[in-house]
């Protein structure tokens, strides 16, 4: 990323669940006590990256069918509980809602606090999350314990991300053109969705993995946490 597009960048918007908060260390340890609870042999590790998958299906069948947003911790439960059913886990519905409650745990990842702290005063700093509107303000406010500029919902244009509703719908809220916006977010089809809808990327990759593959909607610049996109943007 260039330092003269860097000048047209006012706000950053940053996903949640996976870039900002530690999904993987917050639920593999609690979802192995579950198997356990349920008589399963299958490790916490194991079956949380069959859940994880499956709940991007539920997501992207939600926006699909068009048949209303679902919101995200419903998806999580049907995720969760076709998991199980695949792996012919047998469980009840009361074991499920008590389960759930784990989703209110989740904790950040120390770079995500840090790299906040960093680049709060230069941008406004935007979480844009597939996350319902009270449980993304819970999380800022008692997990992160940082304070957003602003807190956006996918729930103000109906669909979950990568649909392009959400970042032109997020652009309208913060009264930007969307190439004032850079993405932040460890997820490609993420940041390929907001370059699709004319804004700036960075893709943190935490998880060593690789970029859709697309010449037309590229990150603007790879990170490996957000130590990293801090310096970038601010010695950039």
């Amino acid at each position: 990323m260039t330092n003269e597009s860097l000048k047209t960048i006012t706000t950053l918007t940053f996903d949640v669940f996976g870039t900002v908060l530690d999904l993987t260390g917050s639920l593999v340890p609690p979802t192995q006590k579950l198997m356990a609870e349920l008589g399963s042999e299958m490790t916490g590790e194991d079956f949380w990256a069959q859940w994880r998958a499956r709940q991007r299906i539920e997501q992207y069948q939600d926006s699909m069918m068009m048949l209303g947003h679902s919101g995200y911790l419903e998806t999580c439960r049907r995720a969760l509980a076709y998991c199980l059913r695949a792996n012919d886990i047998q469980f009840n519905n009361r074991q499920i809602d008590r389960f759930m409650q784990v989703w209110q745990n989740l904790r950040p990842y120390e770079d995500s606090v840090r790299g906040l702290d960093r680049l709060q005063g230069k941008y406004r700093l935007v979480a844009l999350s597939n996350g319902e509107p009270w449980f993304l303000k819970h999380l800022a406010d008692n997990r992160i314990k940082f304070e957003f500029h602003r807190i956006i919902s996918v729930e103000e244009a109906g669909y979950f991300k990568p649909h392009p509703s959400v970042y032109r719908t997020a652009a309208r809220l913060l009264d930007s053109e969307p190439s004032e916006i850079l993405m932040v977010a460890a997820h490609a089809f993420d940041i390929m969705g907001a370059r699709a809808s004319g804004y700036r990327g960075a893709y943190v990759n935490r998880y060593g993995l690789p970029y859709e593959d697309t010449t037309q909607y590229k990150p603007d610049m790879v990170v490996d946490d957000f130590d990293g996109l801090a310096n970038a943007l601010l010695d950039g």
